[in-house]
């Protein structure tokens, strides 16, 4: 840290308590004006704030009188279930990515002919501007890779002739190079962090035109380029599941809200990255890694229940790990009863593992997810059930495949694209209306002071 750097922390540090009074309110001030705090209800609902036709989350069903019910978890894109697409290319034996792309962008499932045609267009874009991976994506590297690709994606918005285009047809040309790209920004990113941060070799393989998505981001990544069929047909599906999640989460609704501005599709998809990145949203699958490696550390037995009810306990006491007094991986912001994704994945999470030889492992994660969900509906007192969500499986997943931690979050965001492109689409059809919610003032009006008066 430079002097002038130290000068500026010291004074941010000094100018702290005067901020903390600044921000300082009353907090039934909230239910006094009526304010839905995180734009939800004190039952955790979301507050209605658009329409969309690209998918639908429901975790509740209401009976004749209104009233709410719990039941389990479904996911549908474009009005089909996630449970029938994936078993769909499974049962086939497909990649689906490229598919259910097809699926997000233009409402409809493609034809064998339809399908060959887009996934060799998606082959064809995954490529950089001449000398950017050098001059762009090798300087300044760094751990975060998401603040890589973020900057990455700025940077390609230069080299478009119509950026501020937001004609349809450039919108979705725009959309579908980036989803080609964003492997790209990513696994590249981590391969400059990885040589000029953490001194390992450097290399840079480019992504073969005649493998899925999905195989590309394992090749890219590896040193000997291989993996199994298995490996990637696993990560397939965690893209899939990935893809989109409705309107109102926190990443989907930035993109919304910055296409509303009239804004070019690459600060658009900037902006969702940022959102993206935050531990509450994409992060969450770090939180879930970082915990069960600290559960190793002080649970002797790992097959002992008892011990691991006890480390739980703890972790809900908020005298262990982080002591925030989470289970991360447990809960979800609609999801009661049950995570149609992580439902899906546990199936598939369970046979990588046997290939790995890590069945210990993923008995654990399922002992914890049990005794998890016992664990907190009977210690507090919540409104809805509570399960485990998608990410207390896609760490343990991606931890299996070798990617490092640092791709976890960047790995969602190759599969959020497509959702993002999806809705920027939608808001630029069917918005017409800058998105702009309010906040009450609860300032006072004050007596201007010259300077020399001031005490």
């Amino acid at each position: 840290m430079n002097a002038l750097t130290k000068q500026a922390a010291s004074f941010s540090e000094s100018m702290i308590p005067q901020c903390l009074e600044n921000a300082a309110m009353d907090p039934t001030l909230f239910d006094t004006y009526g304010v839905k705090r995180g734009l939800r209800d004190k039952a955790g609902n979301g507050v209605v704030a658009g329409l969309t036709n690209i998918s639908d989350v429901s975790a509740y069903w209401f009976d004749e009188q209104g009233n709410k019910h719990p039941q389990e978890g479904k996911l549908s894109y474009r009005g089909y279930n996630i449970n029938d697409l994936v078993n769909g290319f499974v049962r086939e034996k497909r990649f689906g990515f490229e598919e259910t792309t097809y699926l997000l962008l233009f409402s409809k499932l493609p034809d064998e002919k339809e399908l060959a045609e887009f996934t060799e267009l998606l082959a064809s874009l995954r490529r950089l501007p001449t000398n950017f991976v050098r001059d762009v994506i090798m300087k300044a590297s760094g751990k975060d890779i998401m603040n890589s690709m973020t900057r990455s994606v700025l940077t390609l918005g230069s080299y478009d002739d119509t950026l501020n285009d937001t004609s349809l047809s450039n919108v979705l040309r725009q959309c579908l190079m980036l989803i080609s790209e964003f492997p790209m920004l990513a696994v590249y990113g981590y391969r400059a962090y990885s040589h000029y941060e953490r001194n390992k070799s450097l290399y840079i393989h480019r992504p073969d035109m005649s493998l899925s998505t999905a195989e590309n981001i394992l090749r890219m990544l590896r040193p000997d380029k291989k993996f199994t069929k298995l490996e990637a047909l696993v990560l397939d599906i965690a893209l899939v599941l990935h893809m989109e999640h409705g309107g109102g989460n926190n990443s989907t609704f930035t993109t919304r809200v910055v296409t509303s501005s009239g804004s070019d599709t690459y600060s658009v998809m900037a902006a969702a990255l940022c959102s993206l990145k935050g531990p509450k949203h994409g992060g969450a699958n770090i939180k879930v890694q970082q915990m069960m490696k600290d559960l190793k550390k002080h649970v002797k037995d790992t097959s002992d229940v008892d011990e691991i009810v006890f480390y739980l306990s703890q972790l809900l006491n908020k005298e262990a790990f982080d002591k925030k007094g989470l289970i991360y991986g447990m809960g979800h912001a609609v999801y009661s009863v049950s995570d149609p994704r992580a439902q899906i994945f546990k199936g598939f999470v369970k046979d990588l593992a046997e290939e790995k030889g890590l069945m210990d492992d993923y008995q654990l994660y399922s002992n914890v997810e049990q005794l998890a969900v016992d664990l907190i509906s009977k210690r507090r007192t919540i409104y809805k059930g509570v399960c485990a969500n998608v990410d207390f499986y896609s760490g343990f997943v991606y931890s299996m495949l070798g990617i490092p931690e640092e791709l976890f979050t960047p790995l969602f965001a190759m599969a959020r694209i497509v959702g993002w492109s999806a809705h920027r689409m939608e808001e630029l059809i069917t918005g017409d209306k800058i998105i702009r919610p309010a906040y009450k003032p609860l300032s006072t009006q004050k007596e201007y002071i010259d300077l020399h008066n001031r005490p």
